[in-house]
């Protein structure tokens, strides 16, 4: 089963915790980044270093929230290894994978039910690359 890394901020802390939940019980490893309190934190200090552990390879995909779902995907996409997805609907989830193989969803908690970011989670977690004429795209997104 795949290894999910997830964190984000206080306006995530809620719907984070309860994802934690979900997703152990569907059988997936999952490895709360932080924080650990609903206290008003800075995001970058919880997605770089989730980051980081998806690049090296720790974990396969990772799932960061915040109020708007930007914050935590600017800084995620700092990472040359992280394709980080803003997702407010299941077709976004969908096609971030099918099209883009991204490998960080991005949720807005403040702006969605968590019943629907729940779902997100799962179609994310649960849907393959295409590859084909998608990863010759892919494969130009990093700049190195």
């Amino acid at each position: 089963m795949k290894k999910i890394a997830i964190g984000g901020d206080h306006a995530g802390y809620e719907y984070k915790g309860k994802l934690v939940e979900k997703l152990e019980a569907l059988g997936y490893e999952v490895k709360d980044f932080g924080p650990f309190s609903s206290a008003s934190v800075d995001y970058p200090d919880y997605v770089h270093p989730l980051c980081t552990a998806i690049e090296n390879g720790e974990f396969d995909q990772g799932i960061v929230i915040c109020g708007s779902g930007n914050g935590v995907a600017i800084t995620a996409n700092k990472h040359q290894g992280i394709r980080a997805a803003l997702c407010w609907n299941e077709d976004l989830a969908a096609l971030a994978r099918q099209h883009n193989n991204a490998n960080v969803l991005a949720i807005p908690a403040r702006f969605i039910s968590y019943e629907l970011a729940e779902k997100l989670a799962e179609i994310f977690l649960s849907t393959d690359f295409e590859g084909g004429r998608h990863q010759n795209r892919v494969n130009k997104i990093a700049c190195t």
